[in-house]
């Protein structure tokens, strides 16, 4: 349970400019508070996030970023808030936790920098292995899942400030949505939640939609989860494509009805 001082938006008071009138009002704003993640009482990472669902954040971005493998290496997770921020106090399986170790590094960033702290190129650019999946979802069923989406993002509705990741079901539906005011949190949180529900799904039986660019790393975290379909708002990258393509996701861009782009192995694209 977060703190009430960590609630995920607040009102403020702003000056309204409107076809050169000025006027007083109240605006919602979201928050975003540092959110330090501890394994077995070792601080690894302080991410800007927001604050919610933090339990999802945590576990969603120890699997995509190798920490756990499965998520009964996870013993226990603790929301402790502070005056600064919060520490998310994580117990792993002890072999997970010397692994972290000889790996560690320092990866304190913001919300846009998902590499923030790698120290080689090989850390850098992790390449997953290819994807097998059977997942098709044809064109239609695409944008009415988008639309899905956006229904469900109600800490966007309030505050227009930030991202949202999905999982679509191979039925068409939207299980499941989960925002951030980073969008690499919003797809780990959306992961874990996941992870949590049932920690057997199959992630290569759906696919992921989010709110952003397609960046690498919103294509490797996916993939390293098994998913095969990746749907973004906006542009990929060119290194997201090519990671796309070696690890055989289906990835679309600028996926607005009525239209999209299919910028990686289009196989999986009903018509």
């Amino acid at each position: 349970m977060v703190s009430p001082e960590y609630a995920s938006s607040t009102e403020v008071d702003v000056e309204q400019w409107r076809n050169g009138a000025v006027g007083k009002s109240r605006d919602v704003v979201a928050e975003e508070v540092p959110v330090a993640l501890e394994y077995n009482g070792i601080s690894h990472a302080v991410m800007m996030a927001s604050p919610a669902d933090l339990e999802d954040f945590a576990l969603g971005f120890s699997l995509t970023e190798g920490i756990l493998q499965d998520r009964s290496e996870l013993f226990d997770c603790e929301i402790v808030t502070a005056a600064d921020g919060i520490q998310v106090q994580m117990q792993i399986a002890t072999e997970r936790f010397v692994a972290l170790k000889e790996k560690r590094r320092n990866l304190t960033g913001r919300t846009g920098c998902g590499l923030c702290g790698a120290e080689t190129l090989q850390q850098a650019v992790r390449k997953p292995a290819p994807v097998v999946s059977a997942a098709r979802f044809s064109a239609a069923g695409i944008y009415a899942a988008m639309a899905q989406m956006q229904q469900q993002q109600h800490l966007q509705k309030v505050t227009g400030a930030t991202h949202a990741a999905a999982w679509l079901q191979a039925d068409g539906k939207i299980a499941l949505v989960r925002e951030d005011v980073g969008r690499h949190n919003a797809l780990d949180k959306l992961i874990g939640a996941l992870a949590q529900e049932n920690p057997r799904r199959d992630f290569s039986s759906g696919a992921v939609l989010i709110t952003s660019r397609a960046s690498y790393e919103m294509v490797q975290k996916a993939a390293s989860m098994g998913c095969g379909f990746i749907v973004a708002v906006s542009a990929p990258t060119a290194l997201a494509i090519r990671l796309a393509e070696q690890a055989n996701v289906t990835l679309l861009g600028f996926v607005r009805e009525p239209g999209h782009v299919v910028y990686a192995n289009p196989q999986r694209l009903l018509p």
